[in-house]
Parts: C-alpha cells; structure tokens; sequence
C-alpha cells in the first residue's frame, strides 16, 4: 500500500491491444501501483488460455505493477489462474435478465454464489460485486442485500461512486451500507445528458463519462468519508470517458486528483 494505506489502481481496458511490457511501463508512469487486468475476448489474457495469467503478472511485476483485480469470468478455471497469479479478486456486475424481476434475480444470483463459495475458499480469491446502473444491482443497498450471509473473504462489494451517484446515491450511506463487506472502491465519474430537445414529447437521457472533477459523484466527499473510516486498500480509477480520444490526459489527471484527496 502506498498513500495512507491507499493502493492505485487502473482498470486496463482502454489499453487492450498493448503490449504487456508497455502496458506495465504506461502503467507506472501515470503513478499507478496496479491494475484491473480484464480477462475477455481481444484482449492481452482470454477467458480460453486465462493459464496465461501469472506470465501477464509476472511480467507486469517487473515494472513494479501488480495484479489487484480481474475483470472476468467467475469459473474454476479463472479463480485457479488469480490463486496462482497471486490476484486476490475477481470483480463482477449482478445483472438482471432480460424479462427478470428484481427479487427473481436475487434469488438466482445468490444460488450462483453459493455454488462458488467451496471455489473460492479452496483457492483464497474473493468475488467482488459491483453496482452498475441499469439492468444491474445498482446501488450499496442492493449489493448489501446480496451479500448479508457470506463471509466478506469469499463475498464482497466493490463499490463503484459513478453508478451510485447516477441512482441518487449519497456516499456516505452507500459507503456506511456497504462497509462490512467492502473490498475494493471505484473512482469514475458521469452525469445525464438528455440525447433529445425539449420539442420533442418525452426526455431521453443517456449518461456521460466524464473526468473525476465534473460528474454527481464528489470525489472529495467520497475520500472524506472513507479517510474518516480509515479505509486501506485498494481504490481503482476505471479510465472510462466517453471522450475515448482524451482517455490517456484524462486518466493522467484523474490520478493526479485522487492522490491529491487522499494526500
């Protein structure tokens, strides 16, 4: 851990065709002390050769950059390669089907879990679950809701501000609902933008990615509360902005503002 406990991390998937001896170089030069590593089609490690996961962090450990989370599949196969990779979490949105109602999926989600749970004890790897809005558990409380009964080493909430402040979520209660089991913090940022004029017979919005100074979620209100907590561990800078062609200035500063919070 570097800043009061605090360890950076970067999640990679702007950057998937990169060499891994790059990425680990590109990494580190932001100010980075890990990454997200995605492992899904196209990119550097693939959910069919996810065996390829200790080289990858092996090689990116050689720039000083470690493996703090996969973006990925939650299979034995995956779990096996993080336990030996030395990953300590796989992270993961609960998506509501298509056609699913809320509590149905809850219930189908938590029969899924339970089925990992033996996975992830013989291995010491941890789910992290994510909220993200739309067809997905969207906030603290749902995930919360999720996870009451699992032990916080098999179980956890990676909380994402962005997705929480887009649902109306304030930080320091998603943060105070998610406590007991929170293993990881997202820092994005985002806002509704209306994608139609006022001519026309209803809103349509979509949301916009933005750097972590200008979205509904207050970045400072977030550190704040999770400096009053005492929270050490991982916080990770997900480098998604819909401006794709300004994502490596726009990441620079990001990190530079969220060591500056945490300073």
């Amino acid at each position: 851990m570097t800043t009061q406990g605090i360890a950076f991390s970067v999640f990679t998937k702007p950057w998937k065709t990169m060499p891994l001896p790059r990425l680990g170089e590109f990494v580190s030069s932001l100010g980075f002390d890990g990454i997200e590593f995605p492992v899904r089609p196209g990119y550097q490690v693939e959910p069919e050769n996810v065996e390829e996961l200790p080289r990858a962090a092996k090689i990116l450990a050689e720039f000083g950059v470690r493996i703090y989370s996969v973006a990925g599949p939650a299979d034995e196969a995956t779990i096996a390669a993080c336990a030996e990779a030395g990953v300590p979490i796989i992270r993961v949105m609960a998506r509501i089907g298509e056609g699913e109602g809320y509590l149905e999926a809850e219930a189908r989600l938590r029969r899924e879990y339970d089925a990992l749970v033996p996975l992830l004890d013989r291995y010491g790897v941890q789910l992290g679950l994510q909220n993200h809005c739309g067809r997905f558990i969207a906030n603290a409380v749902g995930l919360r809701r999720l996870v009451e009964g699992y032990d916080p080493r098999h179980v956890g909430i990676v909380w994402d501000a962005a997705h929480e402040a887009l649902e109306g979520g304030l930080p320091e209660l998603a943060l105070d609902v998610a406590w007991s089991h929170l293993c990881m913090v997202n820092l994005k940022n985002a806002f509704w933008l209306r994608t139609n004029g006022p001519e026309a017979p209803y809103a349509e919005w979509t949301n916009y990615w933005t750097s972590g100074r200008h979205g509904l979620a207050s970045w400072p209100r977030v550190v704040e509360e999770l400096k009053r907590r005492g929270y050490q561990g991982v916080v990770c800078l997900t480098a998604e902005y819909s401006d794709h062609d300004a994502v490596d200035r726009l990441i620079a500063e990001d990190i530079a503002f969220a060591r500056s919070l945490f300073a």
